[in-house]
């Protein structure tokens, strides 16, 4: 099944306001995180994602899916991260073949003072964005997301 012309570029149009919108908001992030903790958006990701786990680890391949990144970048970061004392990888005790990443207290505590300054910037960033109007579709359905899971 083919688009129509019109529809092929109402489609072409929505990708590029959804790349727009979401270039605008992790540049905000990003210059937020970086000036007042030293994070990455790709780190602060990281690590929100294994604190919202029980017992704050994941499975490697879990975390990779989880931030979006490919096994190899994950891997790097997580080494990264465990260099700096914010993760630690362990072997699983019910499967020797999987390796766990968790958060270190340092971590926690990095993040603790890190998510604050993360949902600040979002909010200003869809608050700018929800102004431009090719934008603001997109902003609108975003508010009204329910909570999922991970």
């Amino acid at each position: 099944m083919s688009l129509s012309d019109d529809a092929a570029e109402a489609r072409a149009q929505g990708w590029r306001a959804l790349a727009a919108l979401h270039a605008r908001i992790e540049t905000r992030i990003e210059r937020s995180l970086q000036h007042e903790h030293d994070l990455s958006v790709s780190e602060f990701t990281v690590l929100d994602v294994l604190s919202r786990q029980d017992g704050w680890h994941m499975r490697m391949q879990q975390l990779a899916n989880a931030v979006v990144l490919s096994q190899s970048a994950t891997t790097r970061l997580v080494t990264r991260l465990e260099k700096l004392g914010l993760l630690r990888r362990y072997l699983c005790e019910d499967d020797r073949r999987g390796i766990y990443t968790e958060v270190s207290e340092s971590g926690q505590k990095l993040l603790a003072a890190a998510r604050p300054t993360h949902d600040t910037a979002l909010r200003e960033a869809m608050d700018e964005a929800g102004e431009v109007p090719e934008l603001a579709p997109l902003v609108r359905a975003l508010e009204t997301l329910e909570p999922t899971a991970v």
